[in-house]
């Protein structure tokens, strides 16, 4: 079977996205791993199959590297809503499903600003703070990224007991630089490592740090810079374990494209 694919990427966060509004692609958990492999597929943090939907602009559908699905990835919807731009699909706004609901997008040029959906399960532990932001999130605020072993430490809280139920969680490191600047480093659930950015992960940080300075109620921007580049969170605090209007903001961009015979290597 030969594909066509795309690459793109999201501060750094790159991903395979396929037009599958034909519905001719049907891919397993192997095909997924195989993709994005690094070394013996495409690789990619994931796999994106953009699909008609009777309701809304399109469809997205999103896969980890491990061939899990079921959960939205904030970059991965950045980077098919230019996608779709890039197709001729949609123009400066859409409107599109994802696994975890409903989203609204804006476009210019680059820059995409993605609406997420409001966060559940805002928890505060000893250690950091647990939230759903399409996806399960662990923050953790340290006073230096540099000094932490994000492998060692992100994996014993990606595989804590705590989140066992959640399917574990991704779990993000946050070092504040001044007031509503702030740098991160995240470990992927699924990718089972570092990334260079996360687009969940940037707005579960963004929340939490403002319930940790105790910001007022009322609309902020967090201005975070990730290893992949620099991205802005905007949103509403309605309360410290609520939120809304909130939007995942930066740069996407095609990277290249081409095919691939999967059939050759299965």
């Amino acid at each position: 079977m030969k594909i066509e694919f795309y690459k793109y990427q999201a501060t750094g966060n790159d991903f395979i996205i396929i037009d599958n509004r034909n519905q001719d692609i049907n891919l397993t958990e192997e095909n997924i791993r195989f993709l994005c492999h690094r070394h013996f597929g495409i690789g990619s943090d994931g796999l994106i199959l953009l699909e008609n939907d009777d309701k809304t602009d399109f469809s997205m559908q999103f896969f980890n590297p491990d061939g899990s699905g079921g959960m939205m990835c904030g970059n991965g919807g950045r980077s098919i809503v230019k996608f779709a731009a890039d197709k001729g699909i949609i123009k400066e706004r859409c409107c599109f499903i994802a696994p975890d609901g409903l989203h609204f997008a804006t476009i210019k040029y680059n820059i995409v600003s993605l609406k997420m959906v409001n966060p559940t399960l805002f928890q505060a532990h000893q250690d950091g703070y647990y939230i759903n932001t399409g996806t399960s999130h662990f923050v953790v605020f340290e006073n230096s990224l540099n000094e932490i072993d994000i492998i060692k430490k992100g994996r014993a809280l990606r595989y804590d007991e705590r989140f066992s139920p959640y399917n574990g969680c991704n779990v993000n490191f946050v070092e504040e630089i001044s007031l509503n600047n702030i740098r991160i480093r995240t470990y992927e659930r699924g990718v089972e490592d570092e990334t260079l950015a996360c687009g969940t992960g940037i707005c579960s940080s963004a929340l939490t740090y403002s319930v940790k300075k105790q910001l007022p109620c009322g609309t902020h921007t967090i201005n975070l810079s990730a290893k992949g580049g620099e991205l802005q969170v905007r949103f509403e605090k309605q309360s410290d374990n609520q939120f809304s209007e909130v939007h995942l903001i930066g740069e996407a961009k095609m990277v290249f494209k081409g095919e691939i015979n999967i059939t050759l290597f299965q």
